[in-house]
C-alpha cells in the first residue's frame, strides 16, 4: 500500500515536471515577445500618421520643384551660355536648401517630438557626423604634416597616383594639381600619407628632363651621341650650370636588340618641359637623317660556312 503511495506520489511529481518543462519555452517565448510588442505599440505612438500622408506630398512637391528648376536653370544656360557656371552653382545650392528643408518638415510632420525622438535623432545625427569628419579628420591631420614634412610646395612638378602636373595650392584639406593638359585636380591630404610622390624640382626653377632614342646596332653610336648633346646645349630652354648626359646600353626592343641613347638635361623652367622635348626631339631627328643613323631593325646575317657550302 505504501509503495503504490509512492508509485502515485512520484508519478503526480513526474507529470508535473513534464507539465513544467513543456510549458516553459512557451512562457519564454510570451516573456521575449511582450518587450517587442511593447517596443512597437511606443514607436506607432510616436509617429503621427496623418503627417506620413502629408509628408508624401511634400516629398512629391520637392521632387517637382527640383524639376522645375533643372529645367528652368537649362533654359536659362542655353540662353546666356556665358553665366551657364553661376547658373548651375546657383541651382546646386538651391538644391542643397530643398533637400535639407524637405528632411526637416517630414520629420516635424512625421513624428511626435518629444525627448525620446529628439535622443535618437541627436544620435543618428552623431554617428553619421562621425563617419562624415573621419576622413575630414585625417586630411586635416595630413596637411598639417605635409606643412611640416614638405615632401613638395607650391609651384614644384609633381608626379602622385598617376596624375603628373603642378601643385598650385596646398590646403589643410586637399591639395591641388594643375595636370600639362590644363585640368586642376584635387588630392585629398590623406592620400599623400601612405603613396609615393615624385617631385621634379623641389623648389627649383629648373628640373631634370629625359629622353630616349634608340638606334639599330650597326649604326654609328658615337655619332649618334655627339648630335643628342649638341641639341640639348644649344637649345634655348637648356640650363647650362647642370650637366647634359647621353647614357648608352643595349635593349631588346620587339625581340631583337637595339641601342637605347638617353639624353638627360635640365630645362632652366618646368614650364618649358614639354617645349624642351619638341625641340629637342625635332632636331636629333632631323639630324639623324642626315647622317643617315636609322632606327632599330632586324639584321639578316649569313654564316661564312653555310655561303661556301652554296
Amino acid at each position: 500500500m505504501k509503495m503504490a503511495t509512492s508509485l502515485g506520489s512520484l508519478s503526480k511529481t513526474f507529470a508535473t515536471f513534464a507539465c513544467a518543462w513543456v510549458a516553459l519555452p512557451s512562457i519564454a517565448l510570451a516573456q521575449d515577445a511582450a518587450p517587442d510588442v511593447e517596443t512597437l505599440t511606443q514607436f506607432a505612438q510616436l509617429v503621427r500618421w496623418t503627417g506620413v500622408i502629408t509628408s508624401v506630398f511634400v516629398i512629391a512637391g520637392a521632387f517637382l520643384t527640383l524639376r522645375f528648376t533643372h529645367n528652368f536653370v537649362e533654359g536659362l544656360s542655353k540662353q546666356f551660355a556665358a553665366r551657364r557656371l553661376l547658373f548651375q552653382k546657383i541651382e546646386t545650392f538651391f538644391q542643397f536648401i530643398v533637400y535639407v528643408g524637405t528632411g526637416i518638415a517630414v520629420i516635424m510632420l512625421s513624428l511626435r517630438i518629444d525627448a525620446r525622438v529628439l535622443a535618437l535623432i541627436g544620435g543618428t545625427v552623431a554617428v553619421s557626423i562621425g563617419f562624415a569628419i573621419k576622413d575630414l579628420v585625417a586630411s586635416f591631420i595630413a596637411g598639417i604634416m605635409i606643412m611640416i614634412d614638405r615632401p613638395f610646395q607650391v609651384g614644384d612638378r609633381v608626379d602622385f597616383g598617376g596624375q603628373y602636373g603642378d601643385i598650385t595650392a596646398i590646403g589643410l584639406r586637399s591639395v591641388r594639381m594643375q595636370t600639362l593638359d590644363d585640368n586642376t585636380v584635387t588630392i585629398p591630404n590623406n592620400k599623400f600619407l601612405n603613396d609615393m610622390t615624385s617631385c621634379g624640382n623641389y623648389g627649383a626653377l629648373d628640373m631634370q628632363v629625359g629622353m630616349n632614342f634608340h638606334i639599330g646596332v650597326d649604326q654609328d653610336v658615337d655619332r649618334a651621341r655627339q648630335i643628342m648633346k649638341e641639341a640639348a646645349v644649344s637649345s634655348r630652354f637648356v640650363y647650362l650650370p647642370k650637366p647634359v648626359v647621353v647614357l648608352v646600353n643595349q635593349v631588346i626592343t620587339e625581340n631583337y636588340v637595339a641601342v637605347r641613347l638617353r639624353l638627360k638635361a635640365y630645362v632652366n623652367d618646368t614650364q618649358f618641359e614639354k617645349a624642351f622635348e619638341t625641340d629637342i626631339n625635332l632636331r636629333v631627328l632631323a639630324a639623324f637623317r642626315e647622317a643617315n643613323i636609322t632606327p632599330p631593325a632586324i639584321l639578316h646575317r649569313h654564316h661564312p660556312i653555310a655561303t661556301e657550302e652554296a
